[in-house]
């Protein structure tokens, strides 16, 4: 229950971040430019399997997230900025690990 609180309160503290640095305008050429933020939020379950140094398998939720959002949004998140307290490499292995198989972000 604390960690879930940790992550929402981390969550909204990067989201004002990026609205504040403009990072998020620089998405709206993008199919998924209306639901950047909509992205991230939803992508919260997967924060324990994407944390560094994790061994944690996402969990249904995350999963369900992955498949909902799609490739494409996918791969808007993962050539962003980089998200504190996210590690990349992992983050990129959830769609394979969700059997949610989609081609690799050119």
């Amino acid at each position: 229950m604390i960690l879930m609180k940790k992550i929402q309160v981390f969550t909204v503290m990067l989201l004002i971040v990026m609205v504040q640095s403009g990072l998020v305008r620089e998405t709206l050429g993008h199919p998924c430019g209306r639901t950047f933020l909509s992205a991230l939020i939803q992508l919260v379950p997967c924060r324990p399997s994407v944390a560094p140094f994790s061994t944690l398998p996402p969990n249904k939720l995350c999963c369900a997230a992955i498949k909902i959002l799609g490739q494409p949004c996918l791969c808007v998140l993962a050539k962003g900025p980089p998200i504190v307290g996210v590690d990349r490499t992992l983050a990129l292995h959830l769609p394979g690990k969700c059997s949610a198989n989609f081609p690799p972000c050119n």
